[in-house]
């Protein structure tokens, strides 16, 4: 197996030794293996691909970091067929949270929030993928 070398903060590094403990994890290379697997299989669902889907994608980031907030602005335009909406709150006393409702294709919400994970200084990402035509009709819950 390839070695590597990953740079990352001394806090991020704590929480996977802690996370490798409290979870029979045998180190950090299979806690890095498992989550790149993940990474990179996500978007892979062959089920959503060819349908038109709804993304909701929250970014948390620190306040004084104003680069992070000037480059969500930069991807709300960039997208703009694709962002719905998207809200921005404050959270905490350092804290803001961007809030992105999509609406595309499995290759744009993937590029998207690709782009959100390349920003640095981001603290969270979460997101969630719905394929719209899933929600049916009116009709269709009375």
């Amino acid at each position: 197996m390839t070695v590597v070398s990953v740079s990352m903060p001394e806090s991020l590094l704590d929480r996977i030794d802690e996370f490798a403990e409290e979870h029979g994890y045998t180190g950090r290379s299979e806690i890095i293996r498992e989550a790149s697997r993940n990474l990179l299989g996500e978007f892979e669902d062959k089920r959503l691909e060819g349908r038109e889907l709804m993304g909701i994608v929250t970014v948390l980031f620190d306040y004084d970091t104003t680069a992070v907030e000037e480059k969500m602005m930069h991807l709300r335009h960039e997208h703009e067929g694709l962002v719905a909406s998207n809200f921005h709150s404050h959270v905490g006393e350092h804290r803001c949270m961007e809030l992105f409702v999509l609406e595309g294709t499995l290759e744009e919400i993937s590029t998207f929030v690709g782009k959100i994970r390349a920003t640095k200084d981001t603290l969270n990402i979460d997101y969630s993928v719905v394929p719209v035509d899933e929600f049916g009709t009116l009709a269709d819950m009375e």
